[in-house]
């Protein structure tokens, strides 16, 4: 298994962390794994995205122009890596703010109201946990738990508070693609 996932969205949406997630979990799975952030100019509100493989063999390089996956948090994502995504792929759209379809018929698109779901859980944050959540259980390219252990791990002190928030979204985003 090799996964080659683009997640792109504006900066504050948490797009980093979706990247960071997988790779510290694929890599406590015993998988290879690469990182590679890119930023706009701005702070928050330009643009992010970053290029994430999964690999069960060593990775050579992490730089890649054909994502199996795209992870696509607002429109301009969309449709700025939409065209590349191999034949097959998946295509997961955040249908809170994105409201055009994925136009290719070659891949699969997966829509996840995720700030919708966020905003029902109490804590806009949290968009990109629902998202994460449908990643996982739409590809099954990781195990949930360790996306939980890594939560309690990462929440200590004031902030455990958040573990079952996060929690909550990420089953709420598998949900999605559950029916």
């Amino acid at each position: 298994m090799k996964k080659q996932i683009i997640i792109s969205g504006f900066g504050g949406q948490g797009v980093m962390s979706i990247g960071k997630s997988l790779v510290e979990a694929a890599v406590s799975e015993g998988m290879h794994a690469t990182w590679v952030p890119s930023y706009g100019p701005e702070m928050r509100g330009g643009t992010a995205n970053c290029s994430v493989v999964l690999s069960e063999e060593p990775v050579g390089s992490p730089v890649f122009t054909y994502p199996t996956e795209l992870i696509a948090m607002n429109l301009p994502s969309l449709l700025k890596f939409e065209p590349n995504v191999v034949p097959g792929g998946i295509i997961f759209v955040n249908s809170s703010i994105i409201a055009e379809k994925v136009q290719r018929t070659d891949v699969k698109a997966v829509y996840v109201p995720c700030d919708t779901i966020a905003n029902e859980l109490g804590n806009a944050k949290v968009s990109n946990m629902v998202m994460l959540g449908a990643y996982i259980a739409a590809t099954k390219a990781l195990k949930v738990e360790t996306i939980q252990q890594m939560l309690v791990h990462m929440f200590t002190g004031p902030k455990a508070k958040l573990v079952d928030l996060n929690m909550k979204a990420l089953a709420r985003g598998a949900e999605c693609l559950e029916g």
